[in-house]
């Protein structure tokens, strides 16, 4: 089973291409995940890619240093240049990316929050909901 799941802020704006032989688009981009059980502050770094009308979300309305969720699986990028020396590379291919944070960052750390959800669709006038400690459930 090839499962990845992770939740971590850009490192760099989405960079947004079209595959020249079928017009796909593929955005790529990195996120920081914190390390949950370090007692220093620590974070792992990964290259994601994501394809089709995805990507072509991300790249519209993600910026560095959003919040964001990945859903996907981890590929091997492994291969050998002219000069024989090999080159390693892993990313993630992301099947879903869930915008956790959205709309313009301000001074004070707050988010205005936008209409529109990851994918675009108009969310019909509701606002997410901030969690406090008085919710029963």
């Amino acid at each position: 089973m090839n499962q990845v799941v992770l939740i971590g802020r850009l490192t760099r704006d989405p960079e947004l291409r079209f595959i020249q032989s079928t017009g796909d688009a593929v955005a790529r981009f990195g996120i920081a995940v914190n390390r949950e059980y370090s007692k220093q502050k620590e974070a792992d770094f990964f290259n994601i890619v994501v394809f089709r009308k995805p990507a072509e979300n991300c790249a519209q309305y993600l910026k560095k240093g959003r919040l964001v969720a990945i859903n996907g699986t981890l590929k091997n990028n492994n291969y050998e240049d002219k000069n024989g020396v090999k080159h390693y590379n892993v990313e993630v291919v992301a099947h879903r990316v869930e915008f956790l944070e959205w709309g313009e960052k301000r001074e004070d750390k707050q988010e205005s929050n936008s209409s529109y959800s990851h994918d675009g669709d108009y969310l019909n006038g509701f606002q997410p909901i901030t969690c406090d400690d008085d919710i029963p459930f």
